[in-house]
């Protein structure tokens, strides 16, 4: 997903001189194509996010169109103030990039997990906030980060995502079907993906045909798009990597009561704790039942509670 990132931002670059790179000390080699070719646009802060953060809305409120990007933990929590205050109250064109979202820094620990990002975020006026799962969703996902006038954020993983499959039309604010199914919905959004896809192809082993669906956007939300998926099953699941208090569930949940849709509701993911244990992401997910057999137990004790 980083590489998608960066080649889509040359791409950017290339078309429109208003397009600047800002990095917090990070990025260094990954960014050799685009400091070599525009060398005048690529700005490195050091370990100083909120300077970086006011220092693109100064360039913003000139007509650039900074893209700032690290490790999103030390943007939604170190730089908030900036991000709040300088970016989005005065409604600058700043495009927020995090990488590392969920527990993605699983060798770090809890300091370099954003798991409670969504809601510190989402809660932002005028701030836009993607979490695309695959490259594919980035992609698209870059292109309309670029096209609007405003702040964005984008909360990417670091792992090696993969593509699902299809073609989806992807429309802003209203989640993509990944695939389709009549038994239940299974909600997710970001990278956590690569597990819930190994859930659904468990599930279709017992019979158990589930409709995966991917939340690229978390704000804005089409309402009445959520509440036709849910509303098509007759339970739904959402799974995330992130504190289920102001994440995607507790969106979904605006979402699905302002519809006035009424469906029994399955939520997985961080109980209102940091994660535990280190090691790889596997391992840490697994020590948090965020894998996919955790997942897919819960899921089947859900289906057959009449």
């Amino acid at each position: 997903m980083r590489d998608t990132y960066l080649n889509t931002l040359y791409d950017l670059a290339a078309k429109d001189n208003d397009v600047v790179s800002m990095v917090a000390d990070n990025g260094m080699i990954v960014y050799d194509d685009f400091r070599r070719d525009f060398p005048e646009r690529y700005f490195n802060f050091g370990i100083s996010e909120g300077n970086m953060v006011a220092a693109a809305a100064g360039m913003a409120s000139c007509g650039k169109i900074p893209f700032i990007y690290t490790i999103s933990a030390f943007l939604a929590y170190r730089a908030y103030e900036f991000i709040r205050d300088d970016v989005c109250f005065q409604n600058q064109n700043v495009k927020i990039v995090g990488i590392g979202t969920g527990m993605t820094y699983s060798t770090l620990g809890p300091t370099h997990h954003t798991t409670e990002d969504i809601g510190l975020l989402r809660g932002l006026p005028n701030l836009t906030v993607f979490s695309p799962a695959t490259g594919k969703e980035l992609s698209w996902i870059m292109q309309e980060a670029y096209r609007i006038k405003g702040p964005v954020y984008i909360r990417l993983g670091n792992n090696k995502e993969e593509h699902y499959v299809g073609n989806p039309a992807f429309d802003i604010g209203k989640p993509a079907v990944v695939r389709d199914g009549k038994a239940l919905t299974i909600f997710t959004s970001g990278v956590i993906l690569n597990e819930v896809m190994k859930v659904h192809e468990m599930l279709k082993n017992d019979g158990v045909e589930a409709r995966i669906v991917s939340v690229h956007t978390l704000k804005p939300m089409k309402t009445k798009a959520i509440a036709e998926l849910a509303s098509k099953t007759k339970k739904i699941v959402v799974v995330e990597e992130h504190n289920v208090i102001s994440g995607l569930y507790s969106a979904l949940a605006e979402a699905l009561v302002e519809e006035q849709v009424h469906v029994p509701v399955l939520k997985i993911g961080l109980e209102d704790v940091f994660a535990k244990d280190y090691g790889n992401i596997g391992n840490v997910r697994k020590a948090n039942k965020l894998d996919s057999r955790a997942i897919y137990e819960n899921v089947k004790k859900f289906i057959e509670n009449k």
